[in-house]
């Protein structure tokens, strides 16, 4: 049976330039890494800390792959982290102006993964705030995602969405509904175990309904239902039926490990966080 391989999500050293959180990515032994589309890593106005060309050499001279471009967050629109402003400007949002900020923001990540040769992006549908009905809301977000998926037709990329509890999409269930209604092959699910766990859902039944859909994979460890990313091993999480059933479906993408609760730089937090979190899945 296939090995499934590790990739680690930089969004895990966001207090570590790009350059050495890759080096620490592969050194420590994982196969790819997920590169963060957001601040500190990347900026829409600025980019990315390295030049695509920096990026790609430093790639290959690591033999890292890259799993998945996270585009999840757009906290380089603001001054500031806030948690409110996470997923703001969303491509759900009411006004058609904040709409078409996100939507240029992802195609100008869509053209980085394009640049260096990745083979997806994720995004989310951004908060549900009450404003407008939900089924309203999805029109909007079903629109700016087909809209999308052309694009990343014409750059031979992947699209995925990432669902989350408190978002407009977070359940498998209202995702498989999502992928159905714009139906379009390029989108596809970045699907979080953990998130699946917390929104009350068994993770086992989320990976066989999006099965032919799934185009990377989180991971990292709950206690109960808490939204707080653990390492591996240290929450209550049965993993290794995750993965044995990730193997069944014969999903042919990395597994990311995502824990940027642990980014915190001091005594080297981020660093052992990456190390246990790969000892203990390998261990799996």
């Amino acid at each position: 049976m296939r090995s499934l391989p590790f990739a680690y999500s930089t969004n895990g050293f966001t207090q570590r330039p790009l350059k050495e959180a890759l080096e620490i990515i592969a050194k420590l032994g994982y196969e790819g890494v997920e590169l963060l589309g957001d601040r500190p890593h990347w900026t829409l106005n600025e980019g990315s800390q390295l030049t695509a060309s920096e990026l790609k050499n430093l790639l290959q001279d690591l033999n890292l792959k890259v799993s998945n471009i996270n585009g999840n967050t757009a906290m380089y629109f603001w001054p500031e982290w806030m948690p409110e402003t996470l997923f703001e400007p969303s491509l759900s949002h009411a006004d058609p102006k904040v709409r078409q900020q996100r939507f240029d923001a992802v195609v100008a990540l869509m053209d980085w993964a394009k640049t260096l040769g990745a083979p997806r992006v994720s995004i989310t549908s951004g908060r549900c705030p009450g404003l407008l009905a939900p089924e309203i809301e999805l029109s909007y977000f079903a629109e700016q995602v087909y809209q999308l998926c052309e694009v990343a037709d014409q750059l031979d990329i992947q699209l995925s969405i990432e669902y989350e509890p408190g978002l407009l999409i977070e359940r498998w269930t209202e995702l498989v509904s999502f992928i159905k209604q714009v139906d379009h092959p390029r989108l596809g699910a970045n699907l979080d175990l953990g998130h699946a766990r917390c929104a009350g859902e068994d993770p086992l039944e989320a990976i066989q309904a999006l099965s032919q859909r799934i185009w990377n994979i989180h991971i990292e460890d709950i206690i109960k239902t808490k939204h707080y990313h653990l390492i591996p091993g240290e929450g209550d999480m049965p993993l290794a039926s995750y993965l044995k059933k990730l193997q069944d479906i014969e999903y042919s993408g990395m597994v990311t490990v995502e824990l940027y609760t642990y980014a915190q730089r001091d005594q080297d937090r981020d660093i052992y966080a990456a190390k246990q979190a790969l000892a203990h899945l390998k261990s799996l």
